[in-house]
């Protein structure tokens, strides 16, 4: 485990400055910091779609191997990637699982299957061939098959390869790109391993040393160490004195130690060398010892009920007495404590501590030597230095370098949030974090993340970003980076943040005006964004307008326009004005329509903003005579992932996404979309003469087209549902239904949107709505609200009432339905 504690000390400034790349890889290996990825050149195969991977790793779990079109960046992460790739995760759910994802979604999730090794490098081999995934382990790739899995829709243009981690540091070394050829057994011949004039055991050493220059985290670092010790022993008949911390002794056996005076214990018959590895088995887990002094180890470990050690000094005893006669033996034995043992993957993992004695321990208060002063009430809470000071390096500098707190027992912390610091705390003692921090995205988790940030608690940090990453929407991203767009340590989830709302900008801009609360540089960042997704670049320019302002509701251009007739810019924009200025530029007023740009043209903002002016008439100018000084500027170009507006004209017309789908997207004449597989329609009764999924997207009348009643969740209800498709989202604004030649009437309904078809979102709910009344008749409704600018693949009429026949009153009989809005 000594590689294990040593190996999580590796820093992202250290392991990535810029040029450093080649560097890294003459040294021999690369360490991969956490929710990192390397790209190195030459790790790219030869034929796209085909190529294995080859590399020896070394992590306590989460081994990520990305495959990828495209060269991705440092910073990048297969969580946020919304380009086509393959993510093979060997060690994954703390070294339990290995997971194969598709473009982010999850498609193998199998137990037990090539886990991690983190006491030493590990060999792996991955082979990629036309969507064909396999995994194995050993130095030789296409031996030792651990697991395969075939993409039934394979993507064959990945080339790629990425090497990534998620919250722990990975190692990778031995790292060689193979072409895959069919004849598989012959393919290790190929490898172009390195002969290294380094041994193994000095290669492994060669990354200690390196990891070894970083600031230690854990107790290892107290170990005979006079700070924050509260005792001490005379050890020997040369009465050395070694200091020690009660907690931590108390916490792994049994020493008797006081918890109100400071303790002396005198050992005049123990070595100090004996007592040393005693105290490194303690503090670090793992130890030396000559075989001659194992019998003096062993007594003084049961002297104090070191169990875990005494039960190792038995077997190792056992062992060499079964192989030859116990003599005076200068040779070495390892001893490590085997961390399977605990429940904990993190403190104190590695070490042999009692963790239900240490919890205790906190919450009891004993050998506690400072109490907290937490808040404006001064709420206390008991703890121990040499805890805190394991996890902090704040906290250890705090208690070393002579400050107040150096000499004090007690800590004023102000301004920091209660309940937020009670669970960082907990934390330190258990390794765990409390559920109530963990349910979802709250405020709780935000306090957190920052105490992290601030004390320097890297493993719960990191737990904290991974929580985020995990549960970040739409409706999140914003109260998110008003508070950590300041941390540098977050940047991570500040770019995702940025992504996420760049690519649900129409609803981050007017479900609330939370979002004008953001610092420049974020809101900057967004409309810069190559992922910008915006139905219409009047959107964009409200956008800005309103975050200028630092108004309090939502509102258009036109308030802005009439309060600039009795007012002046400086006014109203104040010291956003200059901003106001430069975002501006980032607005596409080209692409607006000519009769909008005429309007802006006679407004107060052109009359007194010279800016907005100057954009305005040269849109103009370009849409009227093509001529432009700025022809390459983006400011005239379409955004890449700008929707395609299909509007709503009229009842049956074909401006929709389904009659848009059975042209091919505008590509040939109009094919029934379920035929050509472009859409897909299903009911929630089986298919039959009368529940025909091509009769609800066809141009031609059905006199009975229904889908029947099914149970959920307890309660009678009936639907038809569309798929448009895994590759396209309509945000929906509109949307038409057609009533069959029955009278079966329905009043109570809900129009649902989904992404993946099981968790649906009300669009619109219909309570005795009496908009239908004949058979064969039409009718549409338009769909308002921040819902209205979410992007849905799946969507569906849902009955939440009997219809108007009494005889099958729960028969959903429509037989045509179209969708509008926005489509991508």
């Amino acid at each position: 485990m000594a590689k294990c504690q040593h190996y999580c000390k590796v820093s992202k400034e250290e392991l990535f400055r810029p040029g450093e790349m080649m560097e890294k890889k003459q040294k021999k290996f690369l360490t991969v910091a956490p929710f990192e990825c390397a790209w190195p050149n030459d790790l790219r195969f030869r034929e796209a779609g085909r190529g294995c991977i080859a590399f020896d790793a070394f992590a306590h779990n989460d081994v990520t191997v990305v495959f990828r079109e495209q060269v991705g960046s440092q910073h990048y992460h297969y969580k946020r990637d919304n380009c086509p790739h393959y993510t093979v995760i060997i060690g994954s759910h703390r070294n339990k699982r290995l997971k194969i994802e598709v473009d982010g979604k999850t498609v193998v999730d199998a137990a037990g299957v090539g886990l991690c090794c983190s006491s030493a490098f590990q060999s792996y081999w991955i082979s990629i061939y036309d969507g064909l995934i396999s995994i194995g382990k050993g130095r030789y790739p296409f031996q030792n098959l651990c697991f395969q899995w075939l993409d039934s829709n394979p993507n064959c243009s990945v080339q790629y390869v990425g090497l990534s981690s998620w919250d722990k540091h990975v190692g990778y070394r031995n790292v060689n790109v193979l072409p895959v050829t069919t004849n598989h057994l012959s393919l290790w011949k190929h490898v172009d391993y390195v002969e290294h004039d380094l041994g193994e055991d000095d290669l492994e050493q060669e990354l200690e040393d390196e990891i070894a220059n970083h600031e230690s985290w854990g107790l290892g670092k107290f170990l005979e160490n006079w700070e924050l010790s509260d005792m001490f022993f005379i050890v020997g008949k040369e009465e050395r004195v070694v200091p020690a911390h009660k907690l931590i002794l108390e916490a792994c056996g049994d020493f008797g130690l006081s918890s109100s005076v400071e303790e002396v214990v005198h050992l005049p018959d123990t070595s100090y060398s004996v007592l040393h590895v005693l105290l490194q088995y303690i503090y670090t887990g793992h130890t030396q010892i000559l075989e001659s002094d194992l019998c003096s180890l062993k007594s003084l470990s049961l002297q104090y009920k070191v169990m875990s050690l005494v039960k190792q000094c038995e077997e190792i005893l056992e062992r060499i007495m079964s192989d030859k006669q116990l003599v005076e033996s200068a040779q070495l034995v390892d001893i490590s404590y085997p961390s399977w043992l605990q429940r904990s993957k993190t403190f104190p993992y590695g070490l042999p501590i009692d963790m239900e004695r240490l919890e205790r321990f906190f919450s009891t208060g004993e050998y506690s030597d400072l109490d907290i002063y937490v808040g404006v009430h001064d709420i206390v809470l008991r703890s121990h230095k040499v805890i805190l000071g394991s996890w902090s390096t704040p906290f250890t500098k705090m208690f070393t370098n002579g400050m107040r707190e150096s000499i004090s027992s007690t800590v004023c912390l102000k301004d920091v949030p209660l309940e937020a610091f009670k669970i960082m705390l907990e934390f330190m003692y258990s390794g765990e974090l409390n559920k109530e921090a963990t349910e979802g995205i709250n405020t709780l988790l935000l306090q957190l993340l920052l105490l992290a940030d601030e004390f320097g608690v890297t493993l719960l940090h990191q737990e904290c970003c991974k929580i985020l990453l995990e549960c970040l929407s739409e409706d999140s991203v914003c109260p998110i980076l008003q508070v950590i767009s300041s941390v540098t340590s977050c940047k991570l989830i500040e770019e995702t943040c940025e992504r996420i709302f760049s690519m649900h900008f129409d609803y981050c801009t007017t479900a609330s005006v939370d979002f004008v609360m953001l610092d420049e540089s974020s809101f900057s960042n967004i409309l810069q964004h190559t992922d910008l997704t915006v139905t219409s670049e009047e959107r964009v320019l409200n956008a800005i307008l309103l975050w200028c302002l630092q108004a309090r509701e939502l509102h258009g251009w036109e308030t802005v326009n009439r309060s600039l007739v009795n007012s002046t810019p400086e006014m109203l924009f104040g010291e956003r004005l200059k901003s106001l200025n430069e975002f501006l530029h980032l607005v596409r007023f080209p692409l607006l329509p000519l009769d909008l740009l005429k309007k802006f043209e006679g407004s107060s903002l052109s009359q007194q903003i010279t800016t907005f002016d100057h954009l305005v008439k040269e849109a103009i100018k370009f849409l009227e005579f093509g001529v432009t000084d700025f022809q390459g500027s983006q400011r005239f170009q379409h955004r890449k992932s700008s929707f395609k507006e299909l509007l709503y004209i009229c009842d049956g017309d074909s401006n929709g996404i389904l009659y848009f789908a059975g042209t091919s997207y505008g590509k040939h004449q109009w094919v029934n979309p379920v035929l050509s597989k472009r859409a897909t329609i299903t009911a929630s009764s089986p298919i039959s003469r009368y529940t025909d999924p091509k009769v609800l997207v066809s141009r031609n009348f059905q006199g009975t087209s229904l889908a029947g009643p099914q149970m959920e969740g307890g309660r009678n209800t009936s639907w038809w549902m569309v798929d448009i498709g895994p590759d396209h989202q309509l945000m929906c604004n509109y949307y038409t239904i057609r009533q069959d030649g029955s009278r079966s009437f329905i009043r109570c309904w809900n129009f649902q949107g989904s992404m993946d078809g099981k968790s649906w979102t009300n669009l619109k709910a219909h309570e005795n709505d009496q908009s239908i009344c004949k058979p064969g008749q039409f009718a549409s409704w338009p769909i308002t609200g921040p819902n209205a600018l979410l992007p849905f693949r799946f969507f569906r009429v849902l009955m939440t009432a009997p219809t108007t026949d009494d005889t099958n009153p729960w028969n959903c009989c429509i037989c045509f339905l179209e969708l509008y809005g926005y489509f991508r």
